[in-house]
């Protein structure tokens, strides 16, 4: 019987185990937990898209905020991190244009979002390759955000072709 008993516990400690290592392996690495949750809750890929830039936006400041003052510990992983984080937000927010025109979803919110928020995005980080604090610490990662940014503009003006129009009401 105690037999049994272990065997059971060891059983559902494993099972645990994979369930939990399941519901990480979702997770990107640049979200926090609240955050892929949010993502995971949202029920449109216009919320989703509205997330991923608002995240990228937060990323984006913060990256401003640590140029301005920098933290007296780890500042360059900082920054690099920060900058890699703001991509991510962003290519994934593009991805998720092209899935929903894939998918036929409208989507034109999220297009039109997109490409008005990476144009701000893409003026912030042009200003800051330009006139930047401490440049060769993160000019790799800085000149991969500002590619990603202008392919993300440009992916989402030709999604604004393809995006499913939107509904027409008529008078009867």
């Amino acid at each position: 019987m105690k037999t049994l008993q272990k065997f059971l516990a060891a059983a559902s400690l494993v099972l645990f185990l994979a369930v939990a290592s399941h519901g990480q392996a979702v997770q990107k690495d640049y979200l926090s937990a609240l955050e892929a949750d949010k993502i995971r809750d949202a029920e449109t890929p216009n919320e989703r898209i509205k997330l991923f830039l608002g995240f990228a936006d937060d990323r984006l400041k913060k990256f401003q905020y640590e140029l301005d003052h920098p933290s007296s510990n780890r500042h360059a992983e900082v920054l690099n991190y920060l900058l890699n984080s703001y991509i991510g937000c962003v290519d994934d927010a593009s991805d998720l244009i092209q899935e929903a025109i894939e998918k036929q979803q409208n989507v034109r919110a999220g297009v039109d979002l997109m490409v008005l928020k990476a144009k701000e995005y893409l003026e912030a980080l042009k200003k800051i390759s330009t006139g930047g604090k401490e440049l060769d610490i993160y000019k790799i990662n800085l000149d991969d955000a500002i590619e990603g940014t202008q392919d993300a503009i440009n992916d989402a003006e030709k999604a604004k072709k393809n995006v499913a129009p939107p509904p027409v009401r008529r008078k009867n």
